[in-house]
């Protein structure tokens, strides 16, 4: 998997977010209208749709901490891949066979480029997508 394919998957989650927003936004504001004209059910409704945006929202919020585990666990396997090997007392040294190069750390790879992404930079940052805080006030 290359870095362009991660980019395309996470704008494309970004965008079913918006999809769902733009969903349960309308559904709100249809709800409060007739809510606001006296029926009893819309306003019973509503509060249905207020615990379902909560839940949501809830999930969105655990898929983006998923990805920066991930995205965590990948950078600390690569660190750790690009720390040469220390000497432990107590144990016999493995020279190294020759016409066999040690792994030298790469300064482009996948993990650069995923840090330097719109991705990478927004799971670092601790963004996410989805349904916010915003939305779950203007419903009520």
């Amino acid at each position: 998997m290359d870095i362009a394919t991660v980019e395309q998957q996470y704008n494309q989650l970004q965008q079913e977010g918006q999809s769902v927003t733009q969903g349960i936004q309308g559904l709100a504001g249809k709800l409060k209208t007739a809510a606001d004209g006296g029926s009893t059910d819309a306003r019973e409704w509503l509060l249905d749709l207020k615990e379902l945006a909560l839940s949501i929202q809830q999930e969105q919020q655990q898929v983006m901490m998923l990805m920066q585990a991930m995205h965590q666990a990948v950078q600390n396997d690569m660190q750790q891949y690009a720390k040469p090997q220390q000497w432990q007392p107590g144990y016999p040294q493995t020279p190294q066979a020759p016409g066999y190069p040690q792994a030298q750390p790469q300064q482009g790879g996948f993990m650069n480029s995923l840090e330097h992404s719109g991705f990478g930079q927004a799971l670092m940052m601790g963004a996410g997508f989805g349904i916010g805080d915003d939305l779950i006030n203007s419903i009520f």
